[in-house]
Formats: structure tokens, C-alpha cells, sequence
């Protein structure tokens, strides 16, 4: 009986842990939109690849059939090349569909389905082509499946996605087969086109040269996005994904700084998004309705693998670039600003230096503590720009939470001093 009064109680518990988080406001209208499978109406600064996407199928549309267009995209990871094909594949399939055109688009990820089999079938299932009960061979399937098009009167764009992989993978032999569908078929209709997706042409060099060099014939590059590219993109997310008033522009800025390429970021559409959304979790387990650039550090810190290697560099800096470290942090904790001038950690250096009885360095030795931390990436650095009388250096930490590195570093000056004070 006890044990069904326990049990009892236990529900009753949980249920209203559950009601009560349920009730609870949230910041987030749409939090899907930051996530990396979810496909905008639009995407900022991919425009000029779209456009050349249409360019290389428009055939499709205005002659289909009259031959088989191959297009390789190419660049790292987060550029919006997944993004761009399937927008691209949605609507202009759409179009077509409009003008009376049976137009398929197929995308398959190559990381999944690693060899030839395995995406031949893929690409079966997504065109519904009806396969008998019994086995068949990859050169049967992709028969049956030229035939059914045929049937159905119908045209299909291929996206095989990491297709450096694939290509890796399977082999020369597997990717000649599909590259060269048509060889030996001269009059027949040209009903399959292919997009090849992958992070760079290096894998394509384990190909043979032949197959190599055909694929390389259309090539569409993704460059890695810039700071401004990056705070274009996450103002337009941030506006689907938060309700308004929730992040501030200073926010949006700071993750666009970190990790746009002309900052010595990756340029990783996905990396800010994530942190966006991290940081949004963070705001709203802390019971808060807006989101602040220390949730983005407490963000980063969860997911960048920089953390343990910055944190382990912190460890073997001398006690004046502690002490300017120390002076950033306290500063930064203080304002509501990213970043905080030189000039100002300079002075809170001379303070702490005359806290703890040493002599603070000249201008010219802080500023070469500031481009050490820089170059074991423990602090960003940067020149000013519109905003600020004359030109300074700019100092942010973009890893977190800065309390918990506050007291890491105190600790550390605390154990240098004791050990300088060992005979």
C-alpha cells in the first residue's frame, strides 16, 4: 500500500514539475527557425548562387530532356550550400510543376548512405518507383528507375550531399556510374540531373582523372561569411525566432563578430545560429526575458571545443598577462558592451598591479601582453570603427561565463604571487 501511495506521490510531483514549466512565458515564437534543418524563404547572401543554380537547369524548363546538367557545389561547413540547393530544389520544382513540367527534386545525404547501393535505393524511395519484393542489384534499381521516369513523363535534380564522402567511400567505379549515366545512351531523353555537394574538391582528387575533370566543369563556390553577412543572416532569424525586444542588436553584432571570417572566425552560418539559439536556452533558464552577450559566452563555452585550449593556456601565462586578462574580465562583467577599449583596461591593470603590490608595465609592454592573449586566442582583439572618437583597441572574451574565469584567474594570480615569494 505504501508502495502505491509513493508511486502516487511521485506522479503528482512530476506532473506538476510539468505544469508549471509549461506555464512558464517563453522568449522563443518560433526556435525552429534557428535550427540548421529548417529552410527559410529566403537566404541572405546566397542570392548570386541561387541564381546560378537557375542558370545551370534552366534547361529543364525551357527544353527538358535535351541533356544532363551536373553542377558541383563547393564550401566548408555552414555556408549555405545545403540550404541554397533544397530552396532551390523546392521552388523551382514549383515553377516547373506550374508550367506543366513533372519535375522531381531529390536530396540525399552521402554521410547516411555511403555507397552506391544504398543511395541508388534512396533515390528510388523519394521518387516513389515501385520495386519488387525481391533483391535487386544496384544497376537494376537504377534501370528501374530511369524507366519509371520515363513512364511518369517526369524529369529529376539529384542533390547527393557530402559527396566528398560518397566519393571517398565508394570509389571511382561508383561515381563514374552516376556521372556518366547517359554515355552510352546518346538518344535517349536526359531526364536525371545531378547536384554534387561537398567541402572541397580535394576528396575528388582520389577519382580518375576523367571522372575528375568532368565533374569539375560546373563549379558554384560558397565562401564563408563575413561578420556583416553573418549579423544580416541573424537579424533575419532572430526576428522569425524571438519575440521582439528579446535580443539586442549588440548581441547579434558580438556573435557576427566572433565568428565571421574577416574577424579569424570560420564563417559558419550554423555555428551562430546555434549559439543564438544556445544563448536564447540560457536566458530563459535563468528565468530572464532578454538575451545578453554573456549568454553568448555561457553559449560558446558549451559548444566550442576553443574553451578547453584556451583554459589550459591560462594556465601557463605570466602574472602581468593574468593581470591584464583579469583587468578585461572585470571591466566586461561591469558594462553591458562586448567590447572595452585598451585604454580602460590599461587603468584597471594599474589598479590591480597597485592592489596586489606590483609595478604596472608601460603602455608599450600592455600592449604587447594584449597581442600575446590575442595570439593564444584567450582574448579578441580589434581596431574601432564608426562609433569611436580616434582610433583604438577594442578587447572582448568571447567564452564564458566570466565569473566562473574571474575567479580562475584570480586563483592563478594568487598561486604566481606565492610562488614569487618563495626563497
Amino acid at each position: 500500500m505504501g508502495c502505491i501511495v509513493s508511486s502516487g506521490l511521485k506522479l503528482m510531483v512530476s506532473w506538476e514539475i510539468i505544469k508549471e514549466e509549461l506555464s512558464k512565458p517563453s522568449i522563443f515564437k518560433g526556435k525552429e527557425s534557428l535550427a540548421p534543418e529548417f529552410l527559410p524563404d529566403k537566404l541572405p547572401h546566397r542570392e548570386e548562387q541561387l541564381r546560378e543554380l537557375v542558370a545551370s537547369f534552366k534547361h529543364l524548363v525551357i527544353s527538358p530532356g535535351s541533356f544532363s546538367q551536373k553542377v558541383l557545389i563547393v564550401g566548408s561547413v555552414g555556408t549555405g550550400k545545403t540550404a541554397t540547393a533544397r530552396i532551390f530544389g523546392r521552388d523551382f520544382t514549383r515553377l516547373a510543376r506550374q508550367q506543366h513540367i513533372n519535375l522531381k527534386y531529390v536530396h540525399v545525404n552521402c554521410h547516411r548512405n555511403r555507397v552506391l547501393y544504398n543511395v541508388i535505393l534512396e533515390i528510388a524511395r523519394q521518387l516513389e518507383v515501385p520495386l519488387p519484393q525481391r533483391g535487386l542489384s544496384a544497376q537494376e534499381m537504377y534501370t528501374a528507375i530511369l524507366s519509371h521516369l520515363d513512364e511518369m513523363n517526369a524529369y529529376a535534380i539529384i542533390a547527393l550531399d557530402e559527396f566528398d564522402y560518397f566519393a571517398s567511400i565508394a570509389g571511382s567505379d561508383a561515381v563514374y556510374f552516376l556521372v556518366r549515366t547517359y554515355d552510352e545512351y546518346a538518344d535517349m531523353i536526359k531526364r536525371l540531373n545531378f547536384i554534387f555537394i561537398t567541402r572541397s574538391t580535394a576528396s575528388l582528387s582520389l577519382l580518375d582523372s576523367a571522372t575528375e575533370s568532368y565533374l569539375l566543369k560546373h563549379i558554384i563556390k560558397f565562401n564563408p561569411y563575413t561578420s556583416k553577412e553573418l549579423y544580416d543572416i541573424l537579424v533575419y532569424r532572430a526576428d522569425q525566432a524571438f519575440y521582439e525586444g528579446v535580443v539586442d542588436d549588440d548581441v547579434l553584432k558580438y556573435i557576427a563578430e566572433v565568428e565571421g571570417v574577416d574577424r579569424g572566425g570560420r564563417g559558419n552560418a550554423r555555428f551562430a545560429l546555434e549559439l543564438l539559439m544556445l544563448a536564447g536556452e540560457a536566458a530563459e533558464k535563468e528565468g530572464v526575458m532578454r538575451v545578453t552577450v554573456e549568454h553568448v559566452r555561457k553559449a560558446f563555452s558549451a559548444v566550442s571545443p576553443e574553451v578547453v585550449m584556451v583554459s589550459e593556456a591560462i594556465y601557463y601565462l605570466p602574472l602581468h598577462e593574468l593581470l591584464i586578462l583579469w583587468a578585461t574580465v572585470r571591466l566586461l562583467e561591469r558594462g553591458s558592451e562586448p567590447y572595452v577599449k585598451i585604454g580602460d583596461v590599461e587603468k584597471e591593470y594599474a589598479m590591480l598591479c597597485e592592489m596586489i603590490g606590483e609595478e604596472p608595465r608601460r603602455h608599450t609592454q600592455v600592449y604587447e601582453y594584449v597581442m600575446n592573449l590575442k595570439r593564444a586566442s584567450i582574448v579578441d582583439a580589434k581596431v574601432s570603427g564608426k562609433g569611436y572618437r580616434g582610433r583604438t583597441t577594442l578587447l572582448s572574451i568571447r567564452y564564458g561565463p566570466l565569473d566562473a574565469l574571474e575567479r580562475l584567474v584570480e586563483d592563478l594570480i594568487r598561486k604566481r604571487k606565492i610562488e614569487a615569494s618563495k626563497p
